[in-house]
């Protein structure tokens, strides 16, 4: 299901080389590009075996900074985390804005149940196809690399999961209408589709980045829906 309009590959950017100072030469950096610099550094070394657990150490000698340079920025890890998180939300949210939108460019309009059937697959092949091309960001969806961290990350992490059902169960709802049960046929199939959006991305996860999300997808959503 590659007819999301999506552009999530924009946020696998290169991690730039940089120290505690600008050597000679070198320009310091702009506000605010140090943080993203560490954001950066973080979701990258997410992607590498083993990464469950990062410590403010590693991150530091990855950048070639001090960890004091780090919390200038962040006040501690789990912010950092934070970041990573603010970030899946925006860019997830922001193209399923796109997504629902241009299905129901005037809310008042009627949808059939072809179009919404058409939206729900689209979302989840959204968030698949993120995943797939931020393998680092998927350790922070799936909660594998907030085991050691504040328990309010893995609740954010959460939420985002409950959103897309949410999202889902709206695009779902004219495609259950004729059912005896419309509003729990349409929670039902929401909830089947999140997860198997979770599922998918815990393989990929947990295969070490081989088993892709998106792996016979258009194929397996079609017998979901």
């Amino acid at each position: 299901m590659s007819d999301a309009s999506t552009d999530p590959e924009s946020a696998a950017v290169a991690v730039p080389a940089s120290d505690d100072a600008p050597a000679a030469g070198r320009k310091r950096p702009k506000p605010g590009e140090r943080r993203e610099q560490i954001l950066q550094a973080l979701a990258a070394m997410l992607e590498q075996p083993g990464a469950e657990r990062i410590t403010t150490a590693a991150l530091a000698a990855r950048l070639s900074v001090s960890e004091a340079a780090l919390y200038r920025h962040f006040a501690s890890k789990a912010q950092m985390f934070e970041g990573l998180i603010d970030f899946i939300e925006h860019t997830v949210f922001s193209l399923v804005q796109q997504i629902t939108g241009r299905e129901l460019p005037d809310p008042a309009a009627a949808q059939s149940a072809e179009e919404g059937t058409r939206e729900a697959a689209r979302i989840v092949a959204l968030v698949l196809q993120f995943g797939e091309r931020n393998p680092g960001m998927v350790r922070v969806m799936v909660g594998d690399a907030l085991v050691f961290e504040h328990e309010r990350l893995q609740q954010r992490m959460n939420q985002f999961f409950d959103r897309i059902e949410s999202t889902l169960r709206q695009s779902l709802r004219l495609v259950t209408a004729q059912s005896g049960t419309p509003t729990v046929d349409a929670q039902v199939a929401a909830s089947v589709l999140t997860s198997f959006a979770v599922g998918r991305l815990q393989r990929y996860a947990r295969s070490g980045f081989r088993r892709l999300p998106t792996e016979h997808l258009e194929a397996s959503l079609a017998r979901i829906l």
